[in-house]
């Protein structure tokens, strides 16, 4: 044993990133890149290029190692009386509702399941939310109200059994690309795949039938389909009558929004004929999955969207059977793990709801408490009004970013400011969250964290720890468990590991559950600690016994878990985008995320080459919407919305309907000026889920006027003695860099010193041009580097530049072409395409016209799109541009 330790030192545990549950094979040497685990069933070894960079964000730069209380330095001893004091005072001054905990899909299970005990079982406090708010609450809040339970009855086989794939409001190209390329490769003869967004996004790609429809109008397209099969013979009428209660409601209202396929495709903006295709293959296609997420969920009306969209599976009988069914794609690593354990504000725990006869009671029993929280908390959007308002005087924030994520996250951050004490527990020492924090505790970070996390399909991985606990890092259950002992609950808190909470979550699950509650971890209660370190990925429920059942698909016998074990029919009514245009706000904006990127960038940042495909916030816009705003491409844009902006560059797209843009989620003010994408985001939540709508924002769009565009890049993090009007940090391998433009005009020959950090040793101007170009280097080594032009298309990429900061002495050849930028005998790559192997654009078109005609051959001689396969659209769209052009 020892021995193959020693020659296989790899340790299985899971990517952090989305909710796919990616198997990773992990080096304890954490310089070493990690590999995807071929035994794991949610991937089989295959990794997006995130996970592959995992390795490169585990360095200790960034890092917070040690508690701090009001800004300086603290020990845990310290630290925990002060987090435990507020807290105390707090409820003794104000209640229990004065305290608030906002937790996150990057939590464990075992974490999450601490935190809500501590607040809802020992506080009082209902006020547990959590970022899973923002992306899967309504997906919840649908599959309870049709099937009783906060449950997915697929699993990621039926992406590859369906004969007719239906993808509403996923991107999964980017957002999911492992499940993407399963997608991918499942594609056969008779296949077909619909895909339903406003934007043609990569995943189009996979597309036989792209319908564009008019943001917000998912409803009625579902409800048009409802009627559509029943007018057509199309309904499953047998399975209704025997396994669903509530159908001729729910025909009323669809036909009452969409009564035929007409108005469907006037209030959709679609052709008549691709309406009436889908919905033909839809009724011809017994294997039929849909699968959503964010563009269905972050919306006004996105419970009533995923209803829509199970009311169709149900009418056709297709529920839990191979190749069939509604199908949440989950947006964070352990949003269901969080769920499990009463993560959400109007949850108990265990998936016991407040309303539930008898939940309060058996979970104050179980955990032998008499302070149970009466009812339900606030949602996330409503919690940080809390604080505005002062209701609430204490927040605990764990492993998330509320001052980026939240709509109108200017206002978030002023609460934050305002609340009497805010306590922010992360491994990431600087963040617009951090930087309103009273208190800060030092948390484990991936490779470090030891528990378990629920995937999209129920499945139940390890995340084991691989990295020793960097100073006096600590993970997240071990701080909240000390913060108990300390308000005087140590006695129910006494963990000495995550196998111990994850054998008590496992027991809760399963106390006295007689089937009402389809989470049920009975098999899972009695695990060892060597049980529970070499656990193998498991779906649940996990029963005991003779009760043990096959956990693939559920729901496939017609028994569903509500009261009369019934599925219910949801009866859905039109309701439109709240956040209207007007004509000071004539632009409808759609937020989203990007490939190589994740949430808010406290992660993904530290890879360089994560950065190489989107540089910096950007607005991706129709090329009509260009000429009539006067917008040039590469370009900056300012994107409006009462006193707050967004900045980005303009990015033309064909696949963006006119009058509305698209922007990214993840800039933040630590890495960019202005490119917070929540300041342009109301906070209009669904009146059911709470999940804001951030699918459906609205702005202004102006050029942003600049008089120079420019990129300084220099050895290290330094003070900025400069200022711009615009700026972007892009850190890359071997130095610093920003992207900076300006409205006032510089004497650069004078002003070069202060953007430099010293004298300028060689320097090139040309004013007429508007060019102006300076480096700096000491004792050898290049220092600094200057680049500005009126045009930003002529600012080269700064890819060799980089390299020519890690020479210990600058060679003479790269001093005499320090201001080119680049190596004039190497080939310039162009803009960066695939982030795997780092292949540029330029590449790739000189082997597309080399006679390189397919996406395999591109594969073949440049090996872009071989890993991850997320830049195959891309690679194929300049092919086809490629062949157009010659045409």
């Amino acid at each position: 044993m020892d021995s193959q330790k020693a020659s296989n030192p790899s340790v299985h545990t899971t990517c952090p990133y989305c909710g796919v549950g990616c198997g990773v094979m992990a080096n304890p040497d954490a310089r070493k890149p990690v590999a995807g685990d071929a035994n794991h069933p949610a991937n089989y070894g295959r990794l997006c290029v995130k996970g592959a960079s995992l390795h490169e964000t585990t360095g200790q730069e960034g890092r917070l190692l040690y508690p701090l209380v009001r800004g300086r330095k603290s020990d845990w001893n310290h630290a925990l009386d002060e987090v435990a004091g507020a807290i105390r005072n707090s409820i003794e001054t104000y209640g229990p509702q004065s305290v608030a905990f906002y937790l996150s899909g990057q939590l464990l299970t075992e974490d999450y399941y601490v935190a809500n005990k501590l607040a809802k079982g020992f506080l009082r406090t209902a006020n547990v939310d959590t970022n899973s708010r923002l992306c899967m609450s309504s997906a919840v809040a649908a599959h309870k109200r049709a099937f009783g339970a906060d449950v997915v009855p697929g699993c990621y086989e039926d992406l590859e059994l369906a004969d007719l794939l239906v993808l509403a409001g996923s991107n999964a190209a980017w957002a999911h690309p492992v499940l993407y390329q399963r997608m991918k490769a499942a594609a056969r003869e008779g296949r077909r795949v619909v895909v339903i967004d406003p934007r043609r996004t990569a995943t189009s790609e996979l597309a036989d039938l792209h319908l564009a429809l008019r943001p917000g109008t998912d409803t009625v397209l579902f409800n048009g389909l409802l009627s559509w099969l029943s007018d057509q013979g199309g309904l499953d009428e047998p399975y209704i009558d025997a396994h669903c209660q509530a159908f001729d409601e729910a025909l009323v209202s669809a036909r009452a929004a969409a009564p035929d396929v007409g108005s469907v495709a006037e209030q959709c903006d679609l052709s008549p004929e691709d309406v009436e295709t889908f919905y033909r293959w839809f009724a011809s296609t017994p294997r039929t999955v849909t699968g959503f997420s964010q563009g269905v969920n972050q919306s006004v009306a996105g419970t009533d969207k995923g209803n829509a969209i199970i009311n169709c599976h149900l009418a056709t009988g297709r529920v839990g059977k191979p190749g069939a069914g509604p199908f949440s794609l989950t947006g964070q690593p352990n949003a269901m793990g969080g769920r499990e354990v009463g993560g959400l504000a109007n949850t108990l725990a265990a998936h016991m709801d407040y309303d539930s006869p008898g939940a309060r009671s058996r979970v104050a029993e179980f955990w032998g408490t008499n302070q149970v929280a009466d009812g339900p908390g606030l949602k996330a959007v409503d919690m940080f009004e809390a604080v505005h308002r002062g209701d609430i005087r204490v927040i605990w924030i764990m492993g998330t970013n509320p001052a980026v994520s939240l709509p109108d996250s200017a206002r978030v951050r002023v609460a934050l400011a305002r609340c009497p004490t805010v306590i922010v527990s992360d491994c990431v020492a600087h963040t617009d969250t951090t930087a309103l924090a009273d208190i800060l505790l030092p948390a484990a970070g991936w490779g470090e964290k030891d528990g378990t996390v629920t995937n999209s399909e129920r499945r139940i991985s390890r995340q084991r720890r691989f990295l020793p606990l960097p100073a006096e890092v600590k993970p997240d259950w071990w701080i909240i468990s000390a913060v108990a002992g300390k308000l005087g609950f140590g006695g129910a808190f006494d963990y000495g590991k995550p196998a111990d909470i994850f054998r008590e979550h496992a027991a809760l699950s399963a106390h006295e559950n007689r089937g009402e509650r389809i989470l049920n971890l009975a098999g899972l209660v009695g695990l060892t600690d060597n049980d529970y370190d070499a656990l193998e990925p498991v779906q649940w429920p996990v029963l005991a016994g003779s009760g043990a059942t096959d956990s693939t698909r559920l729901f496939a016998d017609g028994r569903f878990v509500t009261d009369n074990h019934r599925a219910r029919f949801i009866a859905i009514n039109t309701v439109l985008p709240e956040q209207k245009i007007c004509d000071d706000y004539p632009m409808v904006v759609n937020t989203g995320r990007i490939r190589d990127q994740w949430h808010t960038m406290t992660r993904t940042a530290n890879a360089p080459r994560l950065l190489a495909h989107r540089s910096e916030p950007f607005v991706e816009i129709h090329h009509h919407d260009m000429a009539r705003l006067n917008l040039v491409e590469g370009h900056l844009a300012r994107l409006t919305l009462n006193n707050e902006q967004f900045v980005g560059r303009v990015r033309q797209s064909g696949g963006q309907r006119p009058g509305e843009v698209f922007i990214p989620i993840h800039w933040n003010r630590q890495f960019a000026s202005s490119g917070v994408a929540t300041v342009l985001t109301e906070p209009v939540t669904d009146p059911v889920s709470g999940q804001p709508e951030a699918k459906h924002g609205r702005a202004a769009i102006t050029p942003f006027r600049a008089r120079w565009h420019g990129r300084l890049l220099v050895r290290c993090e330094r003070p900025r003695r400069w200022t711009s009007d615009y700026w972007c940090h892009v850190p890359l391998n071997h130095c610093e860099s920003w992207w900076i433009a300006g409205r006032q005009p510089i004497k650069w020959l004078d002003a070069m010193h202060d953007w430099l950090g010293g004298t300028a040793h060689v320097v090139m101007s040309d004013p007429a041009q508007g060019c102006f170009r300076a480096a700096r280097i000491v004792n050898g080594q290049l220092e600094a580097v200057l680049m500005v032009d009126k045009d930003p298309a002529r600012i080269p990429d700064a890819g060799w530049l980089d390299d020519c900061f890690s020479e210990p002495t600058l060679s003479e050849s790269s001093r005499r072409a320090l201001l080119a930028a680049r190596d004039v005998d190497v080939e310039d790559p162009g803009a960066i395409i695939c982030s795997c192997f780092q292949v540029g654009e330029h590449q790739i078109g000189a082997a597309i016209a080399g006679g390189v005609g397919s996406v395999a051959a591109l594969g073949e001689q440049l090996r872009c799109g071989t890993n991850c396969g997320s830049c195959i659209p891309e690679l194929r769209h300049l092919i086809e541009a490629s062949v157009g052009e010659s045409a």
